[in-house]
């Protein structure tokens, strides 16, 4: 992967699909999008259970354990910023810079500690998934911070292809990626099958 992302200050990648020449573009990431989140949600407007499932930083990616209204939801919906489908969701603190893709969901996610690049055409979703998987954040470069901040994603470089490129590179990874998660999927049910084999095979 790496190798498909120029380094070192280079034009071009190591390695490039056949039919692409043209040099790639570097740029921050702040001068082709803005940060965005999520309107705040307080906890006494959260609840066990409810209508739209409110991820926070420890549930993103798994079960959300805290709920909102479907009238809260809606209002601030309409009103104030949400993900697009394909936008991709960081982790801006605990483990960060961990990613998921927002799928159109009814969902809500915590300010702040959730955050996406809110991007125009010049950025393909796709590759920049690929390029947060392997980007180093302005600013954390040896840092023990255990925080990202809005200036440190705004102020990431990034080298970029023409939009084809980009949407050839991402389809590329997202093929080996859902052919990662079947092999994952495929392993862990084995191993439920073996843990059930042994428990029937010993008194």
């Amino acid at each position: 992967l790496q190798k498909m992302f120029p380094k070192n200050g280079a034009k071009v990648p190591e390695l490039r699909f056949a039919g692409f020449a043209d040099d790639w573009e570097e740029r921050k990431l702040g001068e082709l999008g803005s940060v965005a989140m999520n309107k705040r949600i307080f906890k006494d407007q959260t609840s066990e259970i409810g209508d739209i499932p409110f991820f926070k930083i420890g549930t993103l990616g798994g079960e959300a354990d805290a709920y909102i209204s479907r009238k809260l939801y809606e209002e601030y919906k309409q009103k104030y910023p949400y993900p697009k489908v394909g936008d991709i969701l960081i982790s801006a603190s605990g483990s960060i810079g961990r990613t998921v893709v927002y799928q159109g969901e009814e969902e809500y996610f915590q300010d702040s500690n959730i955050v996406w690049l809110n991007h125009d055409e010049r950025l393909n979703n796709r590759f920049l998934k690929q390029f947060y998987s392997i980007v180093t954040w302005q600013g954390l470069e040896g840092s023990t911070i255990k925080r990202l901040y809005n200036k440190n994603i705004l102020e990431t470089k990034i080298s970029i292809p023409t939009p084809n490129e980009q949407e050839k590179i991402g389809l590329f990874f997202e093929k080996i990626d859902d052919t990662i998660d079947l092999h994952q999927f495929k392993l862990d049910l084995l191993k439920e099958q073996k843990k059930g084999f042994l428990q029937k095979m010993f008194v």
